[in-house]
């Protein structure tokens, strides 16, 4: 397979849709023909991943983008997936100090034990950048309660870049990490009219997506307000106010990005 496809295995995010799962939690698995990687799994994410016929055992990196429940919980599990069931040194996680050891905020996510098994661990903090294969991976700054959280950006040889802000509330200067990307994935947690510190509300998303002119943008990450609010009429606001087509994201929405950018929504909520 040529460029790469993901795969949105939770929609959802914030202490209510996550109780309820009136949205999925499960993260984004990313598909690229010689490996795969998971983006933040929430709770959920091996269940999700085996119903969408996705083996965790299949994820060679692990991206962790803060330490919040919504975004970690099945981290272990699929360190012991990458590992063979620890049973051999194996796979990269990719996550920030909270995640890792913990701050003043956040105790640390991925226990010393899991963290052992991992033939590579990269502490991710804003403005790094590393590869992955032929994957070249950039950490960007996040305003978020776990102030280690951050976002990234992947850039491939064949196909460009995509772009995921994970939480963060909207800073002067933010637009300037994802100026130019192809795909802006954006956490928009809250409606417009609703803003949330530490958090992006549709008000917030116009502006980032404004100063940032991506080729496409999806919204995801919905709060309850936002899933009473109706997250395709937000993604419809967005993208009248931007000019930049703007879809809302549907549990199990599967994005192939190559030469165009393709969806194929899923019968998900």
């Amino acid at each position: 397979m040529k460029g790469v496809e993901l795969v949105f295995l939770g929609t959802g995010g914030g202490r209510f849709i996550t109780i309820t799962q009136k949205r999925w939690t499960g993260g984004i698995r990313m598909i690229r023909e010689s490996f795969q990687m998971h983006l933040d799994p929430g709770p959920g994410a091996v269940v999700r991943s085996i119903d969408a016929g996705l083996s965790p055992q299949k994820v060679k990196a692990l991206l962790i983008s803060h330490s919040h429940p919504d975004h970690y919980t099945d981290g272990e599990i699929f360190v012991e997936a990458m590992t063979g069931g620890m049973t051999r040194r194996r796979g990269t996680l990719i996550a920030p100090r909270s995640v890792l050891f913990g701050n003043d905020v956040c105790e640390a996510s991925i226990s010393k034990y899991h963290q052992s098994m991992v033939e590579r661990i990269i502490e991710a903090k804003p403005d790094l950048r590393f590869s992955i294969d032929d994957v070249e991976i950039f950490t960007t700054r996040a305003v978020h309660s776990d102030p280690d959280a951050v976002g990234f950006r992947f850039t491939f040889p064949d196909i460009g870049d995509f772009s995921y802000t994970s939480d963060t509330e909207y800073f002067d200067g933010i637009g300037e990490y994802y100026r130019g990307t192809r795909l802006l994935i954006l956490c928009v947690m809250r409606p417009r009219g609703a803003p949330w510190r530490g958090h992006m509300s549709s008000d917030d998303a116009v502006k980032i997506v404004g100063e940032s002119n991506p080729e496409r943008a999806i919204i995801t990450h919905f709060g309850m307000k936002m899933f009473y609010s109706w997250p395709p009429k937000e993604a419809t606001y967005i993208e009248k106010e931007t000019g930049v087509p703007t879809v809302a994201a549907t549990d199990g929405l599967r994005v192939k990005i190559g030469k165009e950018i393709d969806f194929t929504r899923s019968k998900g909520r």
